[in-house]
């Protein structure tokens, strides 16, 4: 048996609508942001960001109006009001232009506050004397569940709200009598129509204009980085060439018999002097042992081979 509007909750409610009308926008958001990036325009400056939310309207109104249209005729058994999804999404703006930045506050007060406390609690002597990487963990887990908590609380404080204006919306409707079968093909009529070959000659023809706008956009047919990103230039090594290499080597070998050859020659030179320079010594020895022996005053010469 399905849920009566009165006995839902409203976190349940709104969080019926949100989560699928979230991951039915996805999708299209995703093929968005890459033709934003093939134009050059990234999500994350303020002129990607704003085409990005500008352009994130209608793929909004008619995410929320499908998935809120599924919860009324499913859960419900009510017949949706003629624009809900543009009602459901102004007043989910207004919540989260208002919600938004008040979490924002209240989360990072909270995540300061906790870490001050779970650094006044290790300032005790008996943590103190615990091993570091214990003292870490135990600290990171003291403030993070705080946060963790907190942020969980405000989701479901943004739940609660959302479910209130889905929940406001019932007013308008009005309960179904027919089957549940019959709620069912109503429901697979909104996602997908009646006349099908008109929807796959509609869902061919905007891939195939996407595709020309992807590669239209897109300044040069090869990935390129961003200016932010680019880095000095760094001039490519040049290209080897066998031919030219095995020349050099060539020459280098060339080079280097002719050292070797040289220092062979020059080796073989020195050796030829210095045997020149053996043999006269030796021959020159006894002549000039005489001559000393001549040239010595008072002493008395000594006799030859023959003479006493």
């Amino acid at each position: 048996m399905t849920e009566q509007p009165v006995n839902m909750p409203p976190v349940k409610l709104g969080l019926a609508v949100a989560w699928p009308a979230l991951w039915t926008g996805i999708p299209i958001k995703i093929v968005v942001v890459l033709l934003l990036l093939a134009a050059g325009l990234h999500p994350w400056e303020p002129v990607g960001l704003a085409f990005l939310l500008l352009l994130s309207i209608p793929i909004d109104i008619w995410a929320v109006g499908l998935s809120a249209r599924t919860v009324f005729l499913e859960r419900l058994r009510m017949q949706p009001p003629e624009g809900l999804g543009m009602a459901l999404w102004w007043k989910g703006m207004a919540l989260n232009v208002v919600y938004f930045p008040l979490a924002y506050i209240i989360e990072s007060q909270t995540i300061a506050l906790s870490k001050a406390v779970a650094g006044h609690i290790m300032e005790i002597e008996l943590i103190k004397a615990w091993p570091v990487a214990e003292r870490i963990s135990i600290e990171l887990t003291l403030w993070s569940s705080i946060a963790t908590l907190m942020l969980i609380m405000l989701l479901l404080g943004w739940l609660f709200l959302f479910g209130k204006f889905v929940a406001k919306q019932t007013t308008a409707a009005q309960s179904s009598d027919a089957s549940y079968q019959a709620l069912i093909r109503q429901w697979d009529l909104i996602r997908v129509p009646s006349d099908q070959p008109l929807l796959l000659t509609a869902f061919t023809a905007s891939g195939v204009l996407l595709v020309f706008l992807f590669w239209g956009f897109m300044p040069v047919t090869t990935p390129h980085p961003h200016e932010q990103y680019k880095k000095d230039e760094v001039k490519a090594p040049p290209a080897i060439k066998p031919t030219e290499v095995l020349q050099k080597s060539e020459k280098l070998l060339a080079q280097a018999e002719g050292a070797v050859q040289a220092l062979e020659e020059q080796k073989a030179k020195e050796e030829a002097e210095l045997s020149k320079s053996r043999s006269k010594s030796k021959g020159k020895s006894p002549a000039k042992d005489a001559a000393q022996g001549k040239a010595e005053p008072g002493k008395p010469a000594k006799p030859g081979p023959g003479k006493p």
